[in-house]
């Protein structure tokens, strides 16, 4: 048998583990330092064997992941490099920054164990085991970042247990991956957190802002209710590679302003069409490291039950309603039904079967 240990079994360990439970001569143990978690692991069927002892969750793993937050990772590593891990127990982890855990990762290079950091590049709205699922990775890039000095077959092997995950492995250089990761995703996070705060300064003195601040700009803002103790250790790990994109983007600020200063509608424009063309090449069903929203907007007549017989059609269809919320339903004005859905293919099905009933639906 080979046992995968996982600390921290939460939305991605939680889906590492769901991947690799049930699978042929294999065996997931989820620890976690609370007892509560533990039994919720086992309960839920996430896990085949939960435990508060790091001993008994790491001694004789084939595999280790670590899946808890970035601030936590060098402590866990001490304590791991400390034990009698068994030879040749490959450990890996899911932080979203990689250089300072490698470095850390060094106190294995005096152990039979192997580090590879690793970063499976995909989330959800939602948090915890709650939200864990075997198909959070597939078709997600995986990033792995090995020493110069790691065997092929040590690498070869976490590749070939990450297969069951589904996700497309890539390599790459551990600094590569801060700064790149730092670009889309650390720096947009800073960026929707000033802005809302911005915001919400300016609604200390007119309560507008946050009432006609609905819709669309709550959508391209929502990355900023991040877990705020997850993102300080997040930033702070990064901040080199973040002070460097701070700079830039201050230097594509300073320019958006010169040209409104200059009124240079030509500018402008070719700002908006440069931005265009990169988005548009951009893969649109891709997992990455912003989650994706699968939401459509439906109107619909005041009629009694007509919300229930949406559901109830799409539900006939096997179509997976994850929300329904209702932004407007005034007496004789059709109201806006915001429906959202967990993946891509459940969003299509449902605007085509929704058009085809003579529904107006829009994105």
């Amino acid at each position: 048998m080979t046992k995968v240990a996982i600390f921290g079994v939460g939305l991605i360990g939680g889906s590492i583990a769901l991947c690799l439970k049930g699978q042929p001569n294999i065996t997931v143990v989820g620890y976690s330092n609370r007892t509560s978690s533990v039994d919720k692991y086992v309960q839920r069927g996430v896990v085949d064997i939960g435990t508060t002892s790091v001993e008994e969750a790491a001694l004789d793993a084939d595999f280790i992941f670590l899946c808890v937050p970035v601030g936590l990772m060098d402590d866990y590593m001490q304590q791991l490099s400390k034990l009698d891990l068994k030879q040749g127990c490959i450990i890996t982890d899911v932080g979203s920054t990689k250089a300072s855990l490698m470095a850390s990762a060094q106190v294995f290079k005096q152990t039979s164990a192997v580090f590879i950091g690793g970063h499976p590049m995909a989330g959800s709205e939602r948090s915890g085991v709650e939200a864990a699922s075997s198909r959070l990775l597939e078709n997600a890039f995986y990033v792995l970042t090995a020493d110069e000095d790691t065997s092929e077959a040590s690498l070869n092997q976490l590749i070939e247990l990450l297969s069951y995950t589904r996700a497309h492995i890539v390599p790459v250089d551990a600094k590569a991956h801060d700064t790149i990761v730092g670009a889309i995703s650390h720096l947009p996070h800073i960026i929707a957190v000033g802005l809302v705060n911005q915001i919400r300064g300016y609604n200390d003195n007119n309560g507008l802002y946050e009432t006609l601040a609905a819709g669309g700009f709550r959508d391209i803002t929502r990355i900023a209710s991040g877990d705020p103790p997850l993102w300080r250790d997040i930033l702070l790990d990064n901040k080199e590679v973040l002070l460097r994109l701070l700079n830039d983007w201050q230097k594509n600020m300073d320019h958006f302003k010169q040209l409104l200063e200059q009124s240079d509608g030509d500018g402008i424009v070719e700002a908006f069409r440069k931005a265009g063309d990169f988005r548009s090449k951009m893969p649109e069903r891709r997992k990455g490291m912003l989650h994706s929203i699968y939401d459509c907007y439906v109107d619909i007549p005041d009629h009694p039950g007509i919300i229930g017989s949406i559901a109830s059609e799409l539900g006939k269809a096997q179509i997976n309603l994850s929300n329904i919320q209702i932004i407007e339903n005034r007496e004789q004005i059709p109201g806006v039904l915001k429906l959202s859905f967990r993946t891509q293919e459940h969003l299509d099905q449902a605007i085509i079967l929704l058009g085809e009933q003579g529904y107006r639906v829009e994105q």
